[in-house]
């Protein structure tokens, strides 16, 4: 069951939309090795605004995956891509519709 989730809002520097795009399309790899991470979305939210909504079951899985991998890449590339640090929102998750 999903419980908790992170919506996270990153904007790009101009110039760089293409590669935050390449650098989101390139974390779903990691992500699937996830076990707690049981949905995850990189979107685009506008020209230079981009997203990621990930679900987890518990507040375990989401420490795990804040702790993890695309985290830390994404932590590393924000200075490079982003023209502001990436606002990362903790949610509660209060309905949710998955494929079974």
């Amino acid at each position: 069951m999903v419980k908790t989730g992170l919506f996270v809002r990153l904007e790009a520097k101009p110039g760089k939309e293409n590669d935050v795009e390449e650098f989101l399309r390139g974390g779903l790899a990691v992500v699937l090795q996830e076990p707690a991470t049981i949905a995850w979305f990189a979107l685009r939210l506008g020209p230079s605004s981009f997203g990621i909504f990930d679900a987890f079951p518990d507040e375990t899985g989401r420490q795990a995956h804040l702790s993890g991998q695309v985290a830390a890449a994404l932590m590393a590339k924000a200075p490079e891509l982003l023209s502001q640090p990436p606002v990362i929102e903790k949610v509660d998750v209060l309905a949710v519709k998955l494929p079974s």
